[in-house]
């Protein structure tokens, strides 16, 4: 087609993109920087120091290209470094409270706050049994899931229907999660909880308790376990769905077990942090392990108070069976979440980084069970290391029909996971084979890839 037959709007279209482009490969060449400049302070500063460093590369380039221009055109370089400066500017200024947030009272159950010898002080809450003359002499301990999470609404109901079943049931929030108070960030470790764990058995002051661990709560109590210390103060232990026990267990390569929801439930509704920039940013570099922790972009209660439910998108339907895909019952509501990422990974990481606990744990004489999802989110192997390192499990029970959260209001789940923990607790006969049995470990990874 002849130049003089192409409509002239196409030709200024043509002209301004050629004009936009380098703009625009400007404006991202600058967010990069700042992005890199976030990573290399650490976002100290909420993120200003990158800022006013990105901002001034900007302005040195933009000086350079237009030191030989008219002076008419001298200003145009500088475009691109505002319009860099205003989008990264989202990334340091808090949309979200910086205050610790104090979570409204449950109506259904007192809350305590008891100061611990370690130095927490965490929300206790206590559910006696539902007929006094049924209380069983032991008290039983619930370590929730997370790490550094605040126990879920569902979870609370299990427990209630513990205490109906004459159970004298005792739980806290792990410091920084829920209503319990935060700790700097750097006090936040495996070996801490352990030491929580210890030093609440202590103020109860009941003597020996019975203990359930949940997820990252199995994995506190599994280290309990490995130190004799700590083990002295408890009675049975009942390891539920439990993580990597030590960094070599982190590494190892396994499978999980029958298929969870995870792709094929609903996607989650609600406000989330990650939708926004500074949040995003943050959570998203932290996770990829380019910002610490304890990084100077968002202080703790801050990422604390943005993140919301929805943020955990998949870990949720994950823990699922595929079958429940479109029936995922709500865990927990926006008044009663609690989650702390920062807290949360600064654990993980000091289980990575922890030497193995197995020759430890070989010494173990405390009874315990140990309990398998069919539709386990966990690696299969961060599960049978605990039951091949732990002689003193007596029984494991291999848990059908539910995924990673056993106890999920769903069918009868609660009432199954609970006649498991009742019978094991009372010494009874177990209502579901015990399987697999520590020698039957091979067969059973190789039955369930």
């Amino acid at each position: 087609m002849p130049t003089s037959a192409v409509p002239r709007s196409a030709l200024r279209l043509a002209r301004f993109t050629r004009r936009l482009l380098p703009a625009l490969a400007a404006v991202a060449t600058l967010v990069v920087v700042f992005l890199a400049l976030i990573v290399l302070t650490d976002g100290a500063g909420s993120g200003f120091a990158a800022w006013w460093a990105a901002l001034g590369f900007g302005t040195a380039a933009a000086l350079w290209r237009g030191r030989r221009r008219a002076r008419a055109a001298r200003l145009r370089p500088f475009l691109p470094v505002v319009a860099a400066a205003a989008l990264t500017a989202s990334v340091c200024v808090p949309t979200a409270p910086t205050a610790p947030r104090h979570l409204p009272a449950l109506p259904f159950v007192a809350t305590q706050h008891w100061s611990l010898a370690t130095g927490s002080r965490v929300a206790v809450y206590h559910y006696p049994p539902a007929k006094p003359g049924t209380r069983r002499a032991t008290p039983l301990v619930y370590l929730n899931g997370g790490p550094v999470r605040g126990i879920s609404l569902i979870d609370h109901r299990f427990l209630q229907l513990l205490a109906r079943r004459g159970y004298d049931v005792y739980t806290y929030e792990q410091a920084g999660g829920g209503r319990s108070d935060l700790l700097p960030m750097d006090q936040y470790t495996i070996s801490r909880s352990v030491r929580d764990l210890a030093a609440f058995v202590d103020r109860l002051d009941k003597g020996r308790v019975d203990v359930l661990g949940f997820s990252s709560g199995g994995v506190v109590l599994t280290r309990a376990l490995s130190d004799p210390h700590v083990a002295a103060r408890l009675h049975r232990a009942i390891i539920a769905e439990p993580g990597p026990m030590d960094g070599p267990t982190t590494r190892i390569a396994g499978h999980q077990g029958r298929p969870s929801a995870k792709g094929l439930a609903p996607a989650v509704t609600g406000p989330r942090s990650t939708h926004l920039p500074r949040y995003a940013t943050a959570f998203g570099l932290m996770r990829l392990g380019l910002l610490t922790p304890d990084t100077g972009l968002i202080g703790q209660a801050e990422g604390d108070n943005a993140f919301t439910a929805a943020d955990l998108g998949s870990d949720t339907a994950s823990a699922y069976c595929a079958r429940d895909a479109h029936r995922i019952p709500t865990e927990d509501t926006a008044r009663n979440f609690s989650f702390s990422p920062a807290a949360s990974l600064h654990i993980q990481q000091t289980v990575q980084d922890s030497p193995a606990i197995a020759p430890q744990l070989r010494h173990s004489r405390t009874p315990a069970m140990l309990m398998i999802a069919e539709c386990s989110s966990q690696v299969r192997q961060w599960e049978t290391a605990v039951l091949a390192a732990d002689p003193a499990i007596q029984r494991t029970q291999y848990m059908p029909g539910v995924g990673h959260h056993m106890w999920n209001g769903l069918d009868d789940n609660n009432d199954r996971a609970a006649a498991v923990i009742t019978a094991f607790l009372q010494g009874a006969a177990a209502p579901i084979p015990n399987y697999p049995t520590r020698d039957g470990i091979p067969a059973f990874l190789h039955d369930h890839k």
